[in-house]
C-alpha cells in the first residue's frame, strides 16, 4: 500500500457508517422541519402558501411575514450552519486541533469588532458590502493569533489561549465601544449576539453565491489538504507546498466565517459542533468530513434557531447566545483527546534579579498610599481639573472611599489569587479570569439574578461562592491523570467562561428592569459600591493577606515540577486543592463586588516578577501591590477620561491586560 492510498483513506465507509451519519444529521433536521412545519401553519394555512411565496398580498401581514421573516429566516439558518460547518472542517485539518473553530481562534472577535467600528464611526466603509470590513477584521485577528502561536509550532493549546486573549480584548474593545455609544447598545448587541431575525432576502442573496464559491474552492483543495495529515516533509516529496495549502485552507475557512458575521453577526461553536459530530458518526476521511460537516452544522443552526423562537422568555434569546451552549459542554468532552505540551517558567520575560526584594516593598507601598490619597482628592468638574477642599472632601468622601477600597481590594484579591495560580500550576500565563473561576462566580449571580426579586449583597456573595466551587469541580476532573495539567486546566477555564457569557447574554436578552445595574456590574464598575462592599472586600484581601504567608513553601517548591515535588515531601494533591480554594473565594468576593474583570490576575503577578520580586513570598505582597494600584488607577481614570460619562474599571483594565497579555505570548515564542 502506498503513502497515497493509507494517507488518503478513500474507501468507501461501511453501511453502518452511513446508516449512523445519517441519523445523527438527519434527526436534528427532521426535528427543525417539524418545528417550522408547524410555526407556518400557525402563520398562515396551507392553501395559502404558494400564493404568498409568488406574489404575497401587501395588505396581509400574514403573508409578509411568511415570505419576508420566515422562511429567509430558515434559509439563512441553513447557509450559515452549512458554511460555519465547512470551516470548521477546515481549521481542524490544515491546524491539526480538533478543538480549531473560529470562535476559538479569535476570528469572529476580530470580524464583529471591526464591524462595530466600521458601524459606530466610518459607515461609510459598508457601502461596498459588510462583507469585506468582516473579512479585514477577521483575517487581521486571525494573523496575530498564529503569529502568538508561532514559537510553539501552532501547538493546538497556544493557539486556543492565543485565541481566547484576543477575543476577550475585542470583546473589551466592543463593550467600550456600545457603552459610550448607548442609544446604540441594545442594537449592537443583539447583533453581536447572533441574531438570525431576517427583513426580506437580502441578506440570503448575498450569502448563497459566497457559499457556493467557497464550497466549490474547498473541495479543489482536498487532495493537498488531506497530505497535510503527514508530516510536512513526506508531504513536500510528494508535489504539494503545505504553507501555501495552509494558507489557502485559512484563507477560504475566514472568509466563510467572516461572512456569516457580517450576515447575522456571532454564532459561536457551530463550527466546533459540526465536524465532531460528523467525526463521531464515522466520518473518517477529510471528503467525508466535508460532504457531512455541512449538513450537520446547517441542521444544528436551524434546530437550534427554531427551539429559540418558542422558548417561554420574555424576549427571544439569539441563536448566537443558544448555540454557545452546545460548545462549552463539546469542549469539555474533547479535552481529554489533547495533547498538551508543558509550560516551563524560563520563558517569561526577564527579571531584574535583586537579592532582597522585601527593600522595594516599602517605597510600592509609599507610592500605593500616595495613589490612593491622590484619586480621593483630585477630580474634574464642570470649570476642568481641581483638588477638593477639606469642606469639599467630606462631601465627597462618602461616594469615593467606598470605590476605591472596593478597587483596591478586588486588585489585591486578583493580584494574590493570579500569583498562587502561576506558582500552583507552573503555568506563567495562568489567572483566576483565564481559569474560568471568575466566569463562574459571575454565572452564579448571574442565577440568584434570574431566580430572584431580590438581588442582595449577602445572597450574591453566597451565589457567587458557589458558581466559583462550581467551576473548580468542572475543571479538576479534566483529564483524568492529568486533572490539573496547567494547559487543561486554562481550557477548562475556557469552556467554564464561554458558558457564562452565554448565560449572560440569555439574561440580557430577558427583558429585566434591573438590566442597567447587571449591565454595569459586568462591565467591572464601580457605580454601586457601597460601605458594605467596601468592608467585606477590604475584610476578604487582609484575611487573604494573612493566609498566603502560610503556603510560602509550597509556592516555592511547585514550579520544580510534579517529580521534584514528591520527592521532597510535599502532599502535592492536598496543596493543590487548598491553593485552589484561597484563589476561588477571593475571586468569587472580588468578581461580586466589582464585576467579572479580566486581566489583573495576569499582569501583577508579572510585574513583580520583571521588577525582581522572584521568591513566592515578596512576590505575594508585591503583586497584591501593584493590583491594588491597576484598578484603583483603571477606576480613577474611568471616571474622568471621558467626564461627566464613566468608563468601567473592569473594561480599561481589560484593554491594558489584553495587548499585555499578546505581549507576553510574542516574548515568549522568542
Amino acid at each position: 500500500m502506498t503513502i497515497m492510498q493509507s494517507t488518503a483513506g478513500s474507501h468507501p465507509g461501511s453501511d453502518g457508517r452511513v446508516w449512523l451519519l445519517a441519523a445523527l444529521v438527519g434527526i436534528p433536521a427532521l426535528l427543525a422541519a417539524s418545528l417550522t412545519f408547524a410555526g407556518l401553519l400557525r402563520l398562515l394555512p396551507v392553501d395559502m402558501w404558494w400564493q404568498a411565496l409568488g406574489s404575497a398580498d401587501f395588505t396581509d401581514p400574514r403573508q409578509l411575514l411568511f415570505r419576508h421573516a420566515f422562511l429567509p429566516r430558515v434559509a439563512v439558518s441553513v447557509l450559515a450552519g452549512a458554511a460555519l460547518g465547512l470551516a470548521g472542517v477546515l481549521l481542524q485539518q490544515v491546524l491539526r486541533n480538533p478543538l480549531a473553530e473560529p470562535t476559538t481562534i479569535g476570528t469572529n472577535a476580530g470580524a464583529s469588532v471591526a464591524l462595530t467600528i466600521a458601524t459606530l464611526y466610518a459607515p461609510w466603509m459598508l457601502e461596498q458590502g459588510r462583507e469585506w470590513v468582516a473579512l479585514a477584521g477577521g483575517a487581521l485577528t486571525t494573523l496575530v493569533v498564529f503569529a502568538l502561536a508561532r514559537g510553539r509550532s501552532f501547538s493546538p493549546i497556544a493557539i486556543i489561549i492565543g485565541g481566547l486573549v484576543v477575543s476577550l480584548t475585542c470583546s473589551s474593545a466592543s463593550s467600550m465601544l456600545m457603552a459610550a455609544n448607548r442609544e446604540y447598545s441594545a442594537e449592537l448587541f443583539i447583533w453581536q449576539s447572533g441574531s438570525l431575525v431576517q427583513n426580506g432576502d437580502a441578506v440570503l442573496f448575498k450569502l448563497a453565491p459566497w457559499l457556493v464559491l467557497s464550497g466549490i474552492a474547498s473541495f479543489l483543495l482536498i487532495r493537498p489538504l488531506r497530505l497535510l495529515d503527514l508530516s510536512d516533509e513526506s508531504a513536500a516529496s510528494l508535489g504539494t507546498r503545505p504553507i501555501v495549502t495552509r494558507l489557502a485552507g485559512m484563507a477560504v475557512a475566514v472568509a466563510l466565517s467572516a461572512l456569516v458575521v457580517a450576515a447575522v453577526g456571532v454564532i459561536s461553536f457551530v463550527a466546533l459542533a459540526a465536524p465532531a459530530l460528523a467525526r463521531l458518526a464515522g466520518a473518517r476521511t477529510l471528503r467525508q468530513r466535508m460532504v457531512w460537516a455541512p449538513f450537520a452544522g446547517a441542521a444544528l443552526l436551524w434546530l437550534t434557531d427554531r427551539l429559540v423562537q418558542i422558548l417561554p422568555f420574555a424576549s427571544e434569546i439569539p441563536a448566537g447566545t443558544a448555540t454557545a451552549f452546545l460548545g462549552a459542554p463539546l469542549l469539555f468532552l474533547l479535552l481529554p483527546k489533547m495533547r498538551t505540551t508543558p509550560e516551563g517558567d524560563g520563558a517569561v520575560p526577564p527579571a531584574v534579579r535583586r537579592r532582597n526584594g522585601w527593600a522595594w516593598l516599602l517605597p510600592a507601598f509609599i507610592a500605593t498610599t500616595v495613589l490612593l490619597c491622590v484619586v480621593l482628592v483630585l477630580g474634574r468638574g464642570a470649570d476642568g481639573w481641581y483638588w477638593a477642599s477639606t469642606t469639599e472632601l467630606a462631601n465627597l468622601l462618602p461616594l469615593r472611599a467606598p470605590r476605591v477600597v472596593v478597587a483596591l481590594s478586588a486588585g489585591v484579591m486578583l493580584a494574590l489569587a493570579g500569583t498562587l495560580m502561576q506558582r500552583m500550576t507552573g503555568n506563567p500565563m495562568a489567572a483566576p479570569e483565564v481559569l474560568g473561576i471568575s466566569g463562574g462566580a459571575s454565572l452564579g449571580a448571574l442565577l440568584l439574578f434570574v431566580m430572584t426579586s431580590d438581588f442582595n449583597r449577602p445572597a450574591m456573595l453566597a451565589a457567587g461562592l458557589v458558581g466559583a466551587m462550581a467551576s473548580l469541580a468542572l475543571i479538576s476532573p479534566t483529564g483524568n491523570r492529568q486533572a490539573l495539567a496547567p494547559d487543561r486546566l486554562l481550557l477548562a477555564g475556557v469552556a467554564v467562561a464561554t458558558m457564562a457569557s452565554a448565560f449572560s447574554a440569555v439574561v440580557l436578552a430577558g427583558g429585566d428592569p434591573r438590566l442597567d445595574t447587571l449591565i454595569a456590574w459586568l462591565s467591572g464598575s464601580t457605580y454601586t459600591a457601597t460601605v458594605a462592599d467596601a468592608a467585606i472586600a477590604a475584610v476578604t484581601a487582609i484575611l487573604l493577606l494573612a493566609i498566603v504567608p502560610l503556603t510560602a513553601r509550597w509556592l516555592e517548591i511547585l514550579p520544580l515540577g510534579e517529580a521534584t515535588t514528591r520527592a521532597l515531601g510535599l502532599g502535592l494533591d492536598r496543596a493543590r486543592v487548598i491553593l485552589l480554594v484561597l484563589v476561588s473565594v477571593p475571586t468569587a468576593v472580588a468578581t461580586l463586588v466589582i464585576g467579572p474583570l479580566s486581566f489583573v490576575g495576569l499582569m501583577a503577578p508579572h510585574m513583580a516578577r520583571m521588577l525582581g520580586f522572584q521568591r513566592a513570598l515578596p512576590q505575594l505582597f508585591a503583586s497584591a501591590l501593584l493590583g491594588g494600584l491597576i484598578l484603583v488607577s483603571a477606576d480613577w481614570a474611568g471616571r474622568m477620561l471621558i467626564f461627566p460619562w464613566q468608563i468601567p474599571a473592569g473594561l480599561l483594565a481589560a484593554l491594558v491586560g489584553g495587548p499585555y497579555f499578546m505581549v507576553l505570548m510574542w516574548k515568549r515564542r522568542q
